[in-house]
C-alpha cells in the first residue's frame, strides 16, 4: 500500500506515520499544495497513492481545495470512481460543516476526527479495503 500523509501538525504527522508505517510506504505532505503536486507526480510516475490521509485546516492550501484539486485531476485523467485513491480527511470533533463539505461535497472517502484513535483508523481502512 501506498500513502500519503497530508498533515502541517507535526506530532499528528508522525502519530499516522507510526500508524500506517508497518502496512506500505507513506510519504509526508505539509500542506495542500504539496499534497496536489504528490499526487500529481505519483501519477506521473505511474505509482500512484492508494490511501491519502488528509487534514482540512492547512496553511497554503487547505484539505477541501487539495481535495477537490485531487478529485479534478483524476477526472481529467479518466481514472473512475471505483479506481480513486481513498481519501480520508482528519479533523477536530467540532467541525461538522467542514467535515460535512469534505464528505458530500468534496468527494472524500470518509473522515476521521482528531485526535487519531489508532483501532479506529485501522478498523476503517480495513473496512475501505485498503488494509487486511
Amino acid at each position: 500500500m501506498r500513502v500519503l500523509v497530508v498533515e502541517d501538525d507535526f506530532t499528528s504527522r508522525k502519530i499516522l506515520q507510526k500508524i500506517l508505517g508497518p502496512y506500505g510506504e507513506v510519504d509526508i505532505a505539509v500542506n495542500g499544495l504539496e499534497a496536489v503536486e504528490a499526487f500529481s507526480q505519483s501519477l506521473e510516475d505511474d505509482n500512484r497513492y492508494d490511501l491519502i490521509c488528509m487534514d482540512i485546516m492547512m496553511p497554503e492550501m487547505d484539505g477541501q481545495t487539495a481535495l477537490k484539486t485531487i478529485r479534478a485531476i483524476e477526472r481529467e485523467r479518466g481514472i473512475t470512481p471505483a479506481q480513486e485513491a481513498k481519501v480520508v480527511m482528519t479533523t477536530a470533533l467540532d467541525d461538522p460543516k467542514n467535515v460535512v463539505e469534505a464528505y458530500y461535497k468534496g468527494g472524500a472517502t470518509s473522515y476521521v476526527p482528531k485526535p487519531i484513535d489508532k483501532h479506529m483508523l485501522l478498523h476503517l481502512l480495513k473496512n475501505l479495503g485498503v488494509i487486511e
